[in-house]
């Protein structure tokens, strides 16, 4: 029996979407436009990397004939690729974290989350006022749109002095929660997280983020891997619990737990930034067995560098991916099944913090899987049909796979 290795490298797009339009994206191309700066020198930064974008790995699956796919170049062929290769459309309505992970997973999100308004405040005076009450608070700080690292170096010091957490959100449907691990408390902020994720689900938000901290200035803050996400869960059954009702082991990488509320996921591996999670994912790779899925999510992309805009950051960050890629590929086995992707986009060169709706890069390769184009995907759920067939699941609701292109069955 197979086993597969899904891994998401979080917010690595590559091409604005058809309806990125909508979203305010039209031109976004996260992957282009950070190979771009990389090639005009913008994406130097002494003491961390140089010149052009180097991702010789990626490159031999076939990346850049994704990224012409996604392009619109129909005419993409395998050339040189190693790997199969083709992009994927998000028919999900957002362009957030859960709606392109379980869309992954074979469950594109039909409905509509809400969101916060930006004005200040940004949340409802009679939701503000039960998560007072109910957490025995003396007040919240922040209640405003923000970004996570500039509220915390703008507000911590008060937060501690006054022991007021710092409650913010984002264009995402999400309402987020900055606390010190020390003084407020890593547990107690977990206990407030799971009083305001009662507390919001009237309102059909999508999670809650408990985003904790150490340092005692506003030049000495920094955010900890203690991150925990509080979401809905999916509203169907996903790839994950088809495979563990079938008896099979999912072993979730980072914060797959998280984003798919802890359902299907028999066993959650973490670590401190894409090293180490890269570290987690190969020893879950010598762990799985015929069967298995090892889905893994690569967060710093998006965190540490497409949100805050830092091309230099993210350009650094896909290349010491690529480096270790060959570690994961030493590991396939006969019957096995490795799949790069990612969950939606985070152009560091657009204009302001938030996602970019775009294209997905679907590049992989197996051991006796054919190097050849699997075309422009009308849905993430196709990735998961992909994983599902050739774990031997049945047909899902959702997406189709493609598996047959890489078999020498179309």
């Amino acid at each position: 029996m197979a086993r597969a290795f899904l891994f998401v490298l979080d917010s690595f797009g590559i091409g604005h979407a058809p309806d990125a339009g909508l979203f305010g994206d039209e031109g976004a191309d996260t992957f282009g436009h950070i190979a771009s700066a990389c090639a005009s020198g913008a994406g130097d930064r002494d003491g961390l990397r140089r010149g052009r974008l180097h991702l010789p790995n990626m490159t031999a699956l076939g990346l850049g004939q994704a990224a012409a796919v996604a392009a619109g170049d129909g005419s993409a062929k395998g050339n040189a690729a190693r790997g199969f290769f083709g992009s994927a459309k998000e028919v999900s309505k957002g362009k957030d974290t859960p709606s392109g992970h379980w869309e992954i997973a074979g469950v594109p999100v039909a409905f509509e989350w809400s969101y916060f308004p930006d004005k200040v405040p940004t949340f409802p005076g009679e939701l503000t006022e039960a998560i007072i009450r109910e957490a025995g608070l003396p007040g919240i700080l922040g209640n405003c749109h923000a970004s996570g690292t500039d509220i915390i170096a703008r507000l911590g010091e008060e937060h501690i002095r006054t022991g007021k957490p710092i409650c913010y959100t984002s264009a995402d449907s999400v309402f987020q929660i900055a606390a010190h691990e020390k003084h407020f408390g890593l547990e107690r902020l977990y206990e407030l997280c799971a009083i305001v994720r009662r507390l919001v689900d009237p309102l059909n938000i999508g999670r809650v983020i408990a985003r904790p901290f150490l340092g005692e200035t506003k030049e000495t803050f920094e955010r900890t891997a203690n991150r925990r996400d509080y979401a809905v869960p999916p509203p169907e059954p996903t790839l994950l619990d088809r495979l563990t009702e079938a008896g099979r082991r999912v072993i979730g990488i980072g914060k797959i737990g998280d984003i798919f509320a802890h359902r299907g996921v028999s066993e959650v591996r973490k670590g401190a930034g894409n090293m180490a999670l890269f570290d987690a994912a190969l020893g879950a790779m010598d762990d799985a067995k015929a069967g298995d899925l090892v889905f893994a999510n690569f967060v710093d992309f998006d965190m540490l560098y497409g949100h805050r805009r830092d091309i230099p950051g993210y350009s650094a960050a896909l290349e010491a991916f690529d480096r270790r890629l060959p570690e994961a590929l030493a590991r396939l086995k006969d019957g096995d099944l490795l799949i790069l992707t990612a969950d939606h986009g985070c152009d560091p060169s657009w204009k302001g913090t938030e996602h970019t709706r775009e294209q997905v890069p679907v590049i992989g390769t197996g051991p006796g899987l054919a190097s050849a184009p699997i075309g422009s995907r009308n849905t993430y759920a196709d990735i998961g049909e992909t994983v599902a067939e050739h774990l031997g699941l049945p047909a899902g609701r959702h997406g189709k796979s493609f598996l047959a292109a890489l078999t020498g069955n179309a």
